[in-house]
Parts: structure tokens; sequence; C-alpha cells
């Protein structure tokens, strides 16, 4: 269909100018007289027709309007003269073409592109968010974590050890080793939430304090030391009572109240 008048779709409707409309009807009132009359007809503002000043080309923006296609035919009609009556018709046709099943289905597509890309957007600049706010909320995590740590030394006393025997009995089991002052996990059970760091602060006999890092047990790491303790057959003590401890490869067993006997040859090995 060749374009009779020229149509705008930015409001996401087929809509035309007010002044274009008037001036290929040739109506031979001004414009500034013609459409103030027109819109007593009861058109309103808002509903049928959106005022604004056109774009200026050196003198004063002129007054203009978006018209709704049946608004525009009302128009058309009231002029009663062959432009009018062929305006309507290209409004009647092209009504028809906007309101077909192929270009109502292309809308619809078009409005669902246009929600999934804000949506993506959206998406990206949530990601961008968390990424930013990640580091901050891992160190507030490990923060409150250590801060509800377990000390070696408590779980040492669940196998009636001292802190320093389990920790030999850890690293005799290539679970952990020591760097510096501080026991660390082998790299096969790093970064599983096993175990946290928390600087602790020692006062020396000279007065001074050292801050050093100590390395405290979650209750996953626990956990985890229960289960490959209990695999090696070394069992919690069951309050003050002796425990009978029974070792995994050579099949000795031996009772203890304190500290298991040590077994060089499967214990620790």
């Amino acid at each position: 269909m060749n374009e009779l008048i020229r149509v705008s779709y930015d409001d996401g409707r087929p809509t035309v100018s007010a002044r274009e409309l008037h001036e290929f009807l040739g109506v031979k009132t001004a414009y500034k007289d013609w459409f103030p009359r027109m819109c007593e007809y009861g058109f309103a503002e808002g509903q049928d027709f959106r005022s604004f000043l056109s774009e200026s080309t050196g003198g004063r923006p002129a007054q203009d309007a978006q018209l709704t296609i049946e608004m525009a035919k009302e128009l058309c009609m009231l002029q009663r003269n062959e432009r009018g009556k062929q305006a309507r018709q290209y409004f009647i046709q092209l009504e028809k073409d906007w309101n077909s099943p192929e270009k109502v289905m292309a809308r619809a597509l078009q409005i669902a592109d246009q929600k999934l890309r804000l949506l993506e957007g959206e998406n990206a600049q949530q990601k961008k968010l968390i990424e930013k706010l990640e580091p901050a909320a891992d160190y507030a995590s490990r923060c409150l974590m250590a801060s509800n740590g377990i000390t070696t030394t408590s779980v040492a006393k669940n196998y009636g050890m001292s802190a320093k025997r389990f920790n030999q009995l850890l690293h005799g089991l290539g679970i952990q080793y020591k760097v510096g002052k501080q026991w660390v996990l082998y790299s096969d059970y790093q970064n599983k939430g096993y175990t946290v760091t928390r600087r602790t602060p020692i006062l020396r006999s000279n007065g001074e304090t050292e801050v050093v890092n100590e390395t405290l047990w979650t209750t996953k790491g626990v956990e985890f030391l229960d289960k490959t303790l209990q695999e090696r057959a070394i069992l919690r003590r069951v309050s003050n009572k002796t425990v009978l401890f029974k070792c995994g490869e050579c099949e000795n067993r031996w009772f203890c109240e304190i500290e298991p006997e040590k077994c060089d040859r499967c214990l620790v090995n």
C-alpha cells in the first residue's frame, strides 16, 4: 500500500500528524483555528491525540498533534470532500493491515524480544553487582565461621588426645602439614569448607603482642575428621572410659585412657 500520509509508530500504535493531515485535506482554514474547532467534536487529549511542538527550522516551534487513526478517520468524514474520502479509505486499509494476524503476531514477538533484551540487561547488571559483592560476602562469611570455629584442642579431646598428638596424627595421615607455626590442609582437602583461619593475638614473655594465624575446624571439617578417623578404626572417646582401638591394617587392638598406643607401622603411616 502506497503511503498517502506519513504514519508514525513511535507510540506503539499508528498515528498521523494533525498538521500533515490538515495539509493533505486542503483545508482553507488556518491550522491554529481548524484543529481546536475539530477537538470540539468530543476528542480528548491523551486518548485521541497528543499535542506537541514540532521541530523548528529557524522560526518558532509550531503546535502540532499526533492523532489516532480512529480520530483521523472521523476528521476526514467531517471535511466532506474527495480528499477526505480518499484519506479515510487509506486509514481503513491501514487499520486492517495493523490488525491482521501476521502483524499482531509480529508485534507480539517484537514486544517479547524487547522484554527479553531488558531482562538480559538487568541480569547482566545483577551479575556485575554479585561479582562486586562476592568478595565482601566471602570475607564476612569467613569472619563469621572463624568466630564459631572449633579449636584443634577441642576436637582432639574427643579422641582422648592432646592437640600436639592430634596434629601429628593428621599429618601422618596426609591431611595437613605445617607452614611456620600454622597447620594447613594439603591441597586435596583445601577449599572444601573444612577449616577457617583466625588471627589470634599472643602475649609474649617480653610483654610484646604477636598476632598469629590459627587454624580452626568447622562443623563440616569435624564431620570429615570423624569419618576419616573412623575408617582408620580410630574412635572417639566415650566420656572418660577407656576405648578399644583397632588398627585397620594389621588388626592389632589395644586399650587406652588418654592417648592410643603408638603404632609406627599403621597408625600414622
